[in-house]
């Protein structure tokens, strides 16, 4: 075998194995589900009470929240691919712009309005402006957002998930307010540092 040839097939190989991993989301498992070491297994270990936060006489918040039922919140999901999250949108407030990375997000709107949309690979917007009843997919690991344009009316909407553990990245949150140089954030959006510096005291 020519060294021409162990290339070309050492980087076949490689590609493969980057869209293996690309592709992959939450394993099989060989039992009927998964508990941490010393739960109790009864009814209440698959059951889930966060949500009744929703409902009177709590009080909604004044921002944007989601309440949600993933592992990390509801344990007996480890091993189902599945969670799920209450979203509650104040008249004008906003999902910022966020992705998923082992997950597509599929959307029902309960009441309310929502202008929503999201970006693909090619950089090309889709946007579309949502009533009570709709559905919308968010394909996973791709830039979206949800935005309740209506100053008066709170909307409400639930969104399921393909993983236990979607994961969620916050755009604005992880560039502004993370430790990333401002002197790289101002180079890759064509700006000064001074507003850099604007924009992470602003989400401060």
């Amino acid at each position: 075998m020519s060294s021409t040839t162990l290339k070309v097939l050492t980087l076949i190989i490689s590609a493969f194995t980057i869209m293996q991993i690309t592709l992959a989301g939450d394993p099989d498992i060989l039992t009927d589900f998964i508990a941490p070491i010393g739960t109790t297994i009864d009814s209440t270990f698959f059951t889930f009470t966060g949500f009744r936060a929703l409902l009177p006489p709590n009080t909604l918040p004044s921002t944007f929240k989601a309440f949600k039922a993933s592992k990390a919140e509801f344990p007996a999901l480890d091993g189902q691919s599945v969670s799920y999250a209450a979203l509650v949108y104040p008249p004008g407030t906003i999902n910022p712009p966020h992705t998923h990375p082992r997950s597509a997000e599929l959307l029902f709107l309960a009441t309310g309005s929502l202008k929503v949309g999201f970006v693909d690979t090619t950089n090309k917007l889709f946007t579309q402006t949502l009533q009570a009843g709709d559905i919308f997919v968010f394909p996973k690991g791709l830039v979206h957002f949800q935005l309740n344009s209506d100053t008066q009316k709170p909307a409400f909407a639930f969104s399921a998930f393909g993983s236990a553990n979607a994961g969620t990245v916050s755009l604005p949150s992880t560039l502004f307010n993370t430790s990333i140089d401002d002197n790289v954030l101002a180079l890759a959006f064509k700006t000064n540092v001074s507003t850099i510096q604007t924009l992470k005291k602003g989400l401060a």
